[in-house]
């Protein structure tokens, strides 16, 4: 079988057998591979009917769940989806839409948005989409308004160059950039993942993560669908309904980020009768940096391994991954290059050797082509065919790659460069420490200086003094955080991510 069997959306989804489940959801039945075909079929007959065509952008206001799997497939055959994250506010809507240029945006039938009235103000048409209430998960149909008619320009089903998915980058430090994602970029990201789990068709995933974001689109649905296999769509992430879903889906995996595997860890001891009836094969874990202790946990609570990955939106998400046993997997690392090619750059653009530390680099068939509109990012991100994704880190002699921080959170006190994510390892070993985030708090005379946001475990104890003591003891004493702050619940972004940047603003933490 070629390395790439499909390059578009719509050869990609003819793998599965007719009757087998493609796209489900906990307490519904399952919409079948044949059914999911027919249903990807006819919507883009009727987008064509509503003059949508390939290169139109269309919006995506859907809550998490089946038909947001399912239309995301749907709409990708036969124009660009743009999902938007459903819990923005009117500005961001205005914001988001008008730098896509949406052609128009598609809404759950009934769901109260302000995207509505942004979109009816920017003159975007708003196509309801209706759930198949009496049939399989993920069924809909699409409703036209009045206001959008005509002839495509481009009709039919997309080709491998045509633009599958745009997304923006998450803009922390900047104004978002759009990433334009073609059919051949995602569809050589779904293979990828497919091949690093040794997905097939008997597999089932359990997809808690959200489905405006890149790791829930590419990793846990279109790798699933790639693979022939199936994946149940929750309403998003909730701990406490984790192992009811877990029991009645049974996946075989599930990939979250690592703040929903820490929820998901707390609860385990209570569940642990349904995690013996279960069939997981694998845990998989990606979009941050793993603690090592939390992995380690893991794998003891659930009895299989955890495979931490390395993903970002401008490589349709994989680039690399830990393999599954028997090949070693090693706490704090990444992993081998996992479908792109991997190098390290110095600051120069030079390929660096192994052992040395620098930017990490990627090229190859999954990576956007560039950001849109926007000549300055991409001069900046593009040396030499590499695209340079901002992380620090080394690849070691047999291809392992270690991160070694996020080249924009690097805490620069008195000219001593200091990674959040060695800091974060060694909190992280302390008993009574159930979450951290290093990251820079601004210094009058050193610039930046080390602090620490920290959730203790309940029915735990610690000073701040106690913790830097603890630290003191494993790390160089300028690495050591001088401010720990304490909180019930550390800031984190739409897709559970922890986020260290702007981290001191939010907390009033000033020099």
């Amino acid at each position: 079988m070629s390395e790439y069997p499909a390059e578009t959306v719509s050869a990609l989804l003819a793998t599965g057998a007719a009757d087998t489940p493609a796209i489900g959801a906990p307490g519904r039945p399952w919409l079948s591979h044949g059914g999911l075909r027919t249903l990807a079929q006819r919507t883009v007959a009727d987008l064509n009917g509503m003059g949508i065509g390939r290169g139109d952008r269309v919006a995506l206001v859907l809550p998490n769940g089946p038909e947001a799997a399912s239309s995301f497939v749907a709409i990708a055959i036969g124009a660009t989806t743009a999902p938007l994250n459903p819990a923005y506010k009117a500005d961001e809507f205005a914001f988001y839409l008008s730098d896509l240029n949406a052609r128009a945006v598609v809404m759950l039938a009934g769901m109260e948005s302000p995207a509505r009235q942004v979109a009816a103000e920017l003159g975007i048409p708003v196509i309801e989409l209706v759930p198949d209430a009496d049939g399989p998960a993920g069924g809909f149909t699409l409703s036209p308004p009045t206001n959008l008619s005509g002839r495509p320009a481009l009709p039919g089903t997309a080709e491998a160059e045509d633009q599958a998915l745009v997304l923006h980058t998450s803009g922390t430090t900047s104004r978002p950039k759009i990433v334009p994602l073609q059919h051949r970029n995602i569809t050589a990201s779904a293979y990828h993942i497919g091949r690093a789990l040794e997905l097939t068709s008997e597999d089932r995933c359990l997809n808690i993560m959200p489905l405006f974001h890149i790791h829930g689109l590419i990793a846990a649905t279109l790798s699933s669908l790639a693979a022939g296999a199936g994946v149940s769509c929750t309403p998003g992430f909730n701990a406490f309904r984790f192992f009811s879903w877990f029991g009645e889906v049974r996946p075989t995996w599930y990939t979250a980020v690592p703040t929903m595997h820490q929820a998901i860890l707390e609860l385990a001891p209570r569940n642990r009768a349904v995690i013996s009836a279960g069939r997981l094969r694998f845990i998989r874990s990606s979009s941050s940096s793993l603690p090592g202790p939390v992995m380690t946990a893991l794998e003891a609570a659930f009895g299989v391994p955890v495979i931490e990955s390395y993903g970002m939106t401008e490589a349709a998400h994989q680039m690399a991954s830990n393999p599954l046993p028997p090949l070693p997997r090693f706490p704090g690392c990444v992993g081998r290059a996992a479908g792109p090619e991997v190098a390290i750059l110095g600051d120069d653009g030079s390929l660096l050797p192994p052992g040395a530390i620098g930017e990490v680099a990627i090229r190859g068939r999954n990576v956007t082509a560039g950001y849109e509109n926007n000549p300055a990012a991409n001069a900046s991100a593009f040396t030499n065919g590499w695209f340079r994704t901002g992380d620090q880190g080394t690849l070691d002699a047999d291809g392992y790659l270690r991160l070694t921080g996020r080249l924009k959170e690097l805490i620069n006190r008195g000219g001593e460069k200091i990674s959040p994510l060695e800091v974060d390892e060694v909190l992280m070993e302390h008993p009574a420490v159930a979450q951290c985030l290093t990251f820079a708090v601004p210094h009058a005379k050193l610039g930046e200086e080390v602090a620490a946001a920290i959730v203790l475990r309940e029915g735990t104890a610690a000073k701040d003094t106690e913790l830097r003591d603890f630290c003191g003891s494993r790390l160089a004493a300028f690495k050591v955080p001088r401010r720990i702050v304490f909180l019930t619940e550390i800031p984190k972004g739409a897709t559970g991510k922890l986020q260290r940047v702007g981290l001191a603003e939010k907390l009033w933490l000033h020099g």
